[in-house]
């Protein structure tokens, strides 16, 4: 059995594997690394006959891993190199070929197993080479790309009982900022650190400032009686002192530059203390740092922060490529059109026409705002810091992001666009109501032509051209959405503006409160319409028993043929609002307008559960606003100037932020003829045998699907293209979903780290994020990924990564909402407030924490969430 020492001079990572051969790097290098040895990866190949066996066939080679018998030339070679022989203690780790490369680092995806004894180092190899053939590293492979090794290194090496464990960085991942590094630390063993089970003290270095945050460290991970890993208490005088003094930083630093410049590259390391003896466990590169970048200080081009803790809730989870590709040209023209009407010149558009091109990114399958291009917008117009912030409350983005390069015009340049700006502010200010009234009227007109069309009967060419001219219709006339908008995001922001400097209240969510109560918010009407319809039928025993025991599709059935009160009245709400469902900016997306037994779901389950207008009835909405206004005229009773003042922003905030969300619909309306059109497309295909099926359209860009139209496409096998996009979208769909915000820098699909560890506001399991709607309540957690899943929430607490309008049926059966994406404009905010159920939005780390059955207490005004014993 080959196993590689010290003694090796030769060493070869493919027989050693990623792990391992960094460790003999460091050893050859004079670290202190501790006592080690390593099996062959090619050992595994010995006892798996792969040339004979099925190499899918994993339950067979689990078996023969398991009768594998060690010769005793293993245990004659250990003893020669770990002086304590029997008596010692080991870690044994994974080392796979693959494992802890330049690109990919396979982390916590293969085995590690502490504190193991003499008798049990057969066992836990065994345990080793098993997990290569474990569902998450198949998995993990099959996402980036990689074709799955059948061998597997071991590392096995002297255990450190260490006093303090932790993971260091040559460059901080979380921001790849030159002369930067990031330490996090625990007391014990690296297993609570790793594991996520216990918080750990963050230190992060600024060229040579030390920027400590502190946690309360009430246990740490220890070798129990029983031989395995168990969590002890911290003595309470330590809890919270930092686990690393600055002395240990320093060396710790020191180490990282020293490995830095050995290895061409930063590294991410393991290290532990053991009485004041520092030891290096492993290194390995840092995957998110791309290769090209010169680490010594050159600079690092192409630095880009994505940010989609807003757009997450138009575009959540996975969105098709055709989604993708509308909705990128979309935005490009629209704010082009809004730079237009905020003063900016025909050549300054021209020379920045790629930065609207680039306000959306696609990463693995989702959308997200490229914060580069939305603030080198911004900086277009005069007033550039204040627009910033205010958009940084709109869209919930949590942290700064630094425009390094603005173009300075010259002060007569400047005043002049200033002054053209305010000028059309004001303009806009006076119309806008006008507008918006058109607006709604010219998109009524414009889709109401399409609507009379009989697209089946239409050629592909036919839809196309069709569309492109409603395109063109469209787009000019956004105009009152963008205005709107910005008055919005203005007025919001002036409002919480004036709220701190009259200081007229400790609370967070004053504005919160004062906005509640706009009772003409279309995102409202859909929920109060379907809840007067459920309640109807639960009044009628007929139609009670049918919807409580018949399938939808029995149900619609049975309505058409019996039942013409009650189906007139469904269909003229799948007429009003038959596109506002889950996922409705999503071409791919099947509304009540195309299968209306998705809106009979619902209705099914608000009989079923009992939901109905009396019920679900609350004027908690409008007491927090009646409420809130009592604490601002009392504060200013005897200020009528700057009463006058807060009032008429209070005033223009409601209507703005109200009327945004009703414009919004029509946006929503947009978007359904949209999916019609393409889909009737997608039909023409299959007819004509282009595709498999109508529904793969949605796999293809536009321009994909204009160009193969138009003759001008550079393939004509689209359905060979259209298995490659099923086949990456299952890939994407397998993966772990990448963080709300990421840096990249560079070729962004190359050597960028979508995961690397978001900075949450946890401290021993309590969360933080914006409240927006008030109330404290106590109840159990109810994780939901998709309305879908559940029929009612039994007065739990929906926890969710991001909501849209189609969310709305599971709120009248939650006590609380939590949603770790979003802001205080968000859907699910305004929703909340006017449904006068207690919610929070933007919690880092929200699903990474809390799992159904967890009982919490939630502070909707706060923003605090706290675990909870129970009733």
């Amino acid at each position: 059995m080959k196993i590689y020492t010290r003694n090796d001079h030769t060493i070869n990572r493919q027989d050693v594997g990623g792990k391992g051969y960094n460790l003999f790097q460091l050893q050859k290098k004079g670290h202190p690394v501790p006592n080690f040895v390593v099996i062959d990866q090619n050992e595994l190949a010995q006892i798996l006959p792969f040339d004979s066996l099925d190499a899918t066939d994993f339950s067979t080679i689990l078996n023969l891993i398991d009768q594998f018998e060690f010769p005793t030339s293993f245990y004659t070679t250990l003893s020669a190199v770990f002086p304590k022989g029997q008596s010692s203690l080991f870690a044994v780790r994974s080392s796979s070929v693959q494992e802890d490369g330049e690109n990919f680092s396979f982390a916590g995806q293969f085995e590690t197993h502490l504190y193991v004894s003499w008798d049990d180092l057969g066992k836990f190899v065994k345990e080793i080479w098993k997990s290569n053939f474990s569902n998450r590293v198949q998995v993990y492979s099959k996402s980036n790309g990689l074709v799955h090794k059948m061998g597997i290194g071991v590392v096995i090496q002297e255990m450190i009982d260490a006093s303090v464990s932790g993971v260091a960085f040559g460059i901080d991942p979380t921001t790849n900022a030159p002369n930067s590094k990031l330490i996090c630390s625990v007391f014990g063993v690296g297993e609570g650190l790793v594991s996520g089970e216990l918080n750990a003290d963050t230190f992060r270095i600024d060229q040579t400032e030390i920027i400590p945050e502190i946690v309360l460290k009430e246990n740490q991970a220890k070798r129990g009686i029983s031989g395995q890993i168990e969590y002890h208490g911290v003595p309470e005088n330590q809890q919270n002192t930092p686990s690393l003094t600055d002395s240990e930083i320093k060396t710790i630093c020191a180490l990282l530059d020293q490995l830095t410049n050995e290895f061409n590259g930063p590294q991410d390391i393991e290290f532990a203390l053991d009485e004041n003896q520092l030891y290096l466990l492993q290194t390995r590169p840092i995957t998110s740092v791309h290769s090209t970048q010169n680490q010594s200080g050159a600079e690092k081009n192409n630095r880009i922060i994505w940010d989609n803790s807003n757009i997450v809730e138009s575009y959540p989870g996975i969105t098709s490529p055709l989604t993708f590709s509308y909705i990128r040209t979309a935005y490009k023209n629209v704010y082009l059109q809004l730079a237009s009407l905020m003063g900016a010149s025909k050549k300054t558009l021209k020379e920045n026409e790629l930065v609207f091109s680039q306000m959306l990114g696609y990463l693995n399958g989702r959308v997200y705002y490229n914060l580069l291009s939305w603030y080198k917008v911004l900086a277009l117009f005069p007033g550039y810091s204040l627009n910033a912030e205010f958009m940084e409350n709109m869209m919930g983005v949590k942290e700064r992001f630094t425009l390094e390069k603005t173009n300075k015009s010259s002060k007569i340049t400047a005043g002049f666009r200033t002054l053209v700006m305010l000028t059309k502010i004001v303009i806009n200010s006076f119309t806008i109501k006008r507008q918006s009234i058109e607006f709604r009227k010219e998109v009524d007109r414009s889709l109401a032509e399409i609507k009379q069309l009989n697209l089946s009967e239409m050629s592909a060419y036919a839809i196309k051209k069709r569309w492109i001219e409603l395109d063109a219709e469209l787009t000019p006339k956004w105009k009152a959405p963008l205005i709107n908008d910005s008055f919005a995001m203005i007025y919001f922001g002036k409002l919480t503006k004036l709220i701190k400097k009259y200081k007229l209240s400790d609370q967070d969510n004053l504005q919160n409160d004062l906005l509640c109560g706009s009772k003409d918010i279309v995102s409202v009407e859909p929920i109060h319409r379907s809840i007067a319809i459920a309640t109807e039928i639960g009044e009628n025993p007929a139609l009670k028993t049918l919807f409580l025991e018949s399938s939808p599709e029995d149900i619609w059935t049975k309505l058409t043929h019996e039942n013409q009160a009650i189906l007139k009245k469904i269909n003229r709400y799948i007429e009003e609002f038959g596109e506002r469902c889950v996922g409705e900016l999503k071409l791919e997306t099947i509304s009540y307008k195309q299968d209306p037994t998705l809106f009979i779901s619902i209705l099914k389950s608000f009989v079923k559960q009992g939901i109905t207008t009396k019920s679900s009835t609350s004027n908690i909405d409008l007491e927090l606003r009646v409420n809130a206004e009592k604490v601002v005229q009392e504060k200013l009773k005897n200020k009528p100037f700057k009463r006058y003042k807060f009032n008429n922003t209070l005033a223009k905030a409601r209507y703005f932020v109200s009327n945004r969300e009703n414009l919004r619909y029509e946006r929503t309306k947009v978007f359904g003829v949209t999916r019609e059109m393409f889909t009737a497309i997608g039909r023409q295909f299959e007819k004509n045998q282009v595709l498999f099926s109508h529904r793969d359209i949605f796999y293809l860009t536009n321009e994909e699907i204009f160009d193969f139209i138009d003759g001008t496409s550079v393939t004509k096998d689209l359905k060979g293209l259209v298995n490659f996009r099923k086949s990456e979208t299952e890939k994407f769909a397998a993966m772990e979903i990448p963080n709300e915000r990421i840096t990249t820098f560079e070729t962004v699909n190359y050597g960028n780290d979508f995961y690397a560890s978001e900075k949450s506001t946890s401290t021993n399991f309590d969360l933080k994020g914006q409240g927006c709607c008030p109330g404290i309540v106590r109840a159990k957690v109810r994780v939901v990924k998709h309305p879908s899943e559940v029929e009612s929430l039994d007065g739990d607490i929906l926890v969710t990564s991001s909501t849209d309008p189609g969310w709305v049926t599971l709120f009248p059966s939650s006590s609380g909402i939590i949603v770790e994406r979003g802001s205080l404009l968000s859907h699910s905010a305004i929703v909340s407030r006017e449904m006068g159920i207690p919610c929070i939005v933007g919690v880092t780390g929200l699903l990474k924490t809390l799992k159904t059955g967890d009982w919490i207490e939630m502070n909707g005004s706060t923003g605090e969430i706290k675990r909870h014993d129970g009733q």
